[in-house]
């Protein structure tokens, strides 16, 4: 850009190079006269106001030359919204496409609309095709349809195969129960008696801190009492009641019996060892067990019926969960029988067989019930808002009018898993006769009034008789919350695997497998002939 002053004074050109030569932008004439040092003054002080103007001109022009656009009209049109502050047009144009989206949210998909199978493919047909906004906008929805379709049925197939990895019983474990069945039958050793003759009087003694575990998983009843007595500051003091069933009872009994974990004291139970449990006692649970029905719910079809498309995959876990077999089995809920098959106890814990004792339970026993009968952690309130936030909603159909009328939906639940039961007050009470009562009308009423296994006639069973306990003794959630806090972990008095990632099964979470692993003696030779191997 330069500045030509006439030979007379008479005129200034402001003018501009470019490929061309030199344009003339601007003209100023000077009338013939006299010019004053004022005026020539004030003429120069326009001009260095007006040069920063005539420089973005020229800047434009020489920028946007391919468009031919030379004149100030022009110009104008493009710089005057810049110079006004007003904004460019691309705030217009995300306005119209969010016109556009809606539009298309509002609409429906083609049904015979071909979707690109990838992101490169949507870019190369869109260079082909020459699609508008609104066609590229439904090509959008339907290939975000698509990918949430197929992410949800693969969720889906995913809680399936988890399901059933779960209730399956795995080769290793399957393997162990079978040798030490046949160690039973050939080995001396694997049939002696537990305990020895001359400390059976413990088993009634109520000095001892007695724990009660039913299960027919031989190697997690080994992490459960081993777990226990390590982690006692008393472990003399320490009598386990290990309860299973038939099948399991003689390789149960060979694994203590070759393996004791003295001074701790162990007896083994076969359910058809206790007298008291006749068809005559139990005849609600053996309905549940042999009827047709129920059968089919648990061991059946997960899948046919269900409308996979009105529910999330959290509600569908839930219910599989609700659906394992083990809901069924008399194991399960032989905790309601306690005072009548040990008559002669006052106190006891009773564990699950997926936990793990990390800290001295001995303090147990000298928490007082206030005169309630079960001594347990309520699981509506703390830090994790899934495990810990079950009231009885979580349990319940109350749209079920009996449910509705006994029930509030709002009340705290509780876990079992580790309880501390006074059955001295227990047999005070009709808890059992409440329980019985409860399971014939939900099973009267084709299991509406709740699914998940023995925890809801419990809930009911046991209400306005629970004493609540520290959370600290029993942490929940390390079978189904892969986000399990590490620290609460290492504190808490026992850890409970409740879910269905098993620590000894393969779909357990590796992070928190080692706080059960550290308790299997993988050095056994029947653990190591089965191939039940440290992962």
């Amino acid at each position: 850009m330069q500045l030509h002053f006439s030979p007379s004074m008479r005129s200034i050109t402001i003018s501009s190079s470019n490929n061309n030569g030199f344009i003339d932008l601007m003209k100023i004439k000077v009338a013939a006269r006299h010019i004053s040092y004022r005026t020539l003054f004030h003429t120069i002080l326009i001009l260095a106001f007006l040069l920063p103007f005539v420089f973005i001109l020229t800047a434009l022009v020489t920028l946007e030359g391919v468009n031919k656009c030379s004149s100030f009209d022009c110009l104008g049109r493009r710089l005057g919204p810049r110079l006004l502050g007003r904004v460019d047009d691309s705030g217009r144009l995300v306005r119209d496409f969010y016109k556009i989206l809606n539009e298309v949210k509002a609409g429906e998909i083609p049904p015979d609309l071909k979707l690109p199978d990838s992101f490169d493919q949507l870019v190369s047909d869109m260079k082909k095709n020459q699609y508008d906004a609104k066609t590229f906008a439904i090509m959008l929805r339907g290939m975000m349809e698509k990918l949430q379709r197929e992410i949800r049925e693969s969720k889906f197939a995913e809680l399936m195969n988890k399901h059933f990895a779960a209730s399956s019983i795995p080769k290793g474990i399957h393997c162990l129960s079978l040798r030490l069945t046949d160690e039973y039958s050939s080995n001396a050793n694997a049939r002696k008696q537990l305990p020895p003759p001359e400390l059976l009087p413990l088993l009634s003694d109520n000095s001892h801190h007695h724990f009660i575990l039913s299960t027919d998983n031989i190697l997690a009843a080994s992490v459960v009492v081993t777990s226990t007595v390590l982690s006692s500051l008393k472990p003399e003091k320490i009598v386990f009641h290990v309860i299973t069933d038939k099948k399991t009872y003689a390789g149960m009994h060979s694994w203590f019996a070759l393996n004791p974990v003295t001074p701790a004291v162990v007896e083994i139970k076969g359910i058809h060892q206790f007298d008291w449990l006749t068809r005559e006692n139990v005849p609600v649970l053996e309905a549940v067990e042999n009827q047709n029905g129920i059968r089919n719910y648990y061991h059946g079809n997960h899948v046919a019926g269900a409308n996979l498309s009105d529910t999330s995959p959290r509600k569908f876990a839930s219910k599989l969960q609700a659906r394992s077999p083990k809901y069924i089995s008399l194991l399960n809920h032989l905790r309601i029988y306690l005072p009548e098959l040990f008559p002669n106890l006052d106190k006891v814990v009773f564990l699950d067989d997926d936990v793990v004792i990390q800290r001295d339970l001995s303090p147990l026993w000298e928490i007082d019930l206030e005169g309630k009968v079960n001594g347990a952690v309520e699981t509506c309130r703390g830090e994790d808002e899934w495990v810990m936030s079950k009231h009885f909603r979580n349990y319940f159909n109350f749209s079920h009018p009996l449910i509705a009328r006994n029930l509030d939906p709002d009340e705290c639940a509780w876990a079992y898993g580790m309880n501390i039961f006074d059955l001295r007050a227990w047999r005070r009470t009709n808890i059992r006769e409440t329980y019985h009562s409860w399971l014939k009308e939900n099973l009267k009423s084709n299991l509406t009034m709740w699914k998940l296994g023995t925890l809801p006639p419990a809930l009911i069973a046991f209400k306005g008789l629970v004493h609540p306990i520290d959370p600290s003794w029993h942490m929940l959630g390390l079978g189904y919350q892969n986000n399990t806090n590490i620290e609460s972990v290492k504190k808490a008095a026992v850890i409970h695997y409740n879910g269905q990632a098993k620590p000894w099964l393969q779909i357990g979470f590796e992070h928190l497998r080692p706080f059960w692993t550290k308790y299997v003696n993988y050095s056994n030779d029947f653990l190591r002939n089965c191939h039940i191997l440290e992962s």
